[in-house]
């Protein structure tokens, strides 16, 4: 047995010791595919989004009669792909989808939790002792940094969890958070009655006091941190989040709050964050948010349009400042919903088959990749694991997916076997 096979044998593949050498999967010459991309902005779609209901229909079903019907609740319609048909409520994206790519070939194997689905979306990996694994967006920060030094280089606008943290990486390669748009992170403005000197003079007394930490220690991590926060706080790194400085049709044409995340969105990779997460959905338009059980279904289609509205302003926008081929948009939610009605006329989880979408990014997009069965059930052609859908937004964003991260002294592969989506590039 080689040394590859016996330590592929004891299940350490993804924890290769040092004993053993290099990493067998360091590749410093790297024949995958490379993409062109600079930024990428993760739209997050919590609860599950419809595929069935959104980018890939299938035939109507009907949710309302004494015995449902399987099959999608809307009717489709083309699209500029021939070919290519989504739901009746994204006709503004419609009309964009040579810039687009719906991965309808999506799946896992995980159980159908939110919790656990979420976890392996944003980390690639399941769950997996007591390793916490980083989220693709501190894993672009490690690699890429951020575009320019005066903007941190992975932001998130939504609510935190360890799901989408640096995880073994640290908190150097963690995520800065807001929740509301308009006025960017707490914390990182000095109140108006503390003058410059003040605030100098404070600095310098709290660098007096921390004294000296353990390098590699907890404490040494949050000094770091603090010294970023302190770096980023004030208006060069805060103008990025004044709306009102966008052109009225600008602003109108993304549509409502989710609309302005994604425009903040759009401010912050011009700035040069490299990376930005925007959560759907926080306030639960519809009242049941994507997680459509029972009569949560009834106002799905509000959803469905503000996510058209906010996608299609987002091309749009890239496209007239000349970024959408250097800024990759991911669609990405925990699971898809199957085709079959529950009591109420609502949908269940769903993650043997799904969809999630890739635009702009320097892509080379065809509307669709991946075909599902007649219901939208099983994957029939060009499945793409979860692991494969991470390493083709690294591809993109010029990341080397043959490449070991290092846990401590450990070296983990970027990602857990994925492949990039060929015909993408």
């Amino acid at each position: 047995m080689d040394r590859r096979s016996f330590i592929t044998a004891l299940g350490l593949a993804p924890f290769a010791s040092p004993l053993f050498g290099p990493s067998l999967r360091a590749n410093p010459q790297s024949t995958g595919p490379r993409g062109k991309a600079e930024h990428c902005i993760f739209i997050w779609l919590g609860g599950g989004m419809s595929h069935v209901d959104t980018f890939d229909p299938k035939a109507l079903g009907d949710n309302k009669a004494t015995k449902k019907v399987a099959g999608s609740l809307y009717p489709s319609i083309e699209t500029s792909v021939p070919g290519v048909r989504i739901c009746e409520h994204l006709p503004r994206t419609a009309r964009l989808m040579e810039h687009v790519t719906a991965v309808r070939s999506a799946n896992h194997k995980v159980i159908d939790e939110h919790a656990f689905a979420t976890n392996l979306v944003h980390t690639g990996r399941m769950i997996s002792g007591n390793a916490v694994y980083p989220s693709i967006g501190s894993i672009i920060a490690h690699r890429r940094g951020a575009a320019d030094p005066s903007v941190p280089a992975y932001m998130l606008i939504g609510y935190p969890n360890v799901s989408r943290g640096p995880g073994f990486l640290g908190i150097k390669d963690g995520y800065i958070y807001l929740v509301d748009t308009e006025t960017g992170p707490n914390g990182f403005t000095t109140p108006a009655d503390v003058l410059p000197q003040q605030k100098d003079s404070r600095l310098e007394l709290l660098g007096a006091l921390g004294g000296r930490v353990p390098e590699g220690s907890v404490l040494a991590e949050y000094a770091e941190a603090q010294k970023e926060a302190f770096r980023l706080a004030g208006p060069g790194f805060m103008r990025h989040f004044d709306l009102k400085q966008e052109a009225p049709e600008v602003r109108a044409s993304y549509g409502g709050e989710f609309g302005q995340r994604c425009l903040l969105a759009r401010r912050l990779v011009q700035g040069g964050v490299r990376f930005v997460e925007v959560s759907h959905n926080l306030n639960f338009i519809n009242g049941a948010g994507w997680d459509v059980h029972n009569d949560g279904i009834n106002n799905q289609h509000v959803l469905i349009r503000e996510l058209d509205n906010a996608l299609a302003g987002l091309i749009d926008d890239l496209k007239r400042t000349g970024m959408l081929d250097k800024t990759l948009i991911v669609i990405g939610t925990e699971f898809g919903r199957p085709p079959e009605f529950d009591a109420k006329g609502g949908r269940g989880h769903q993650g043997t088959a799904f969809s999630m979408v890739l635009a702009g990014g320097g892509l080379k997009h065809c509307g669709a990749y991946g075909v599902t069965d007649d219901l939208a059930k099983k994957v029939l052609e060009n499945p793409v694991s979860i692991p494969d859908f991470h390493a083709t937004i690294l591809a993109a964003l010029q990341v080397d997916t043959t490449s070991d991260l290092m846990a401590a002294s450990r070296p983990v592969p970027v990602t857990d076997g994925g492949t990039p989506i060929q015909a993408l590039f």
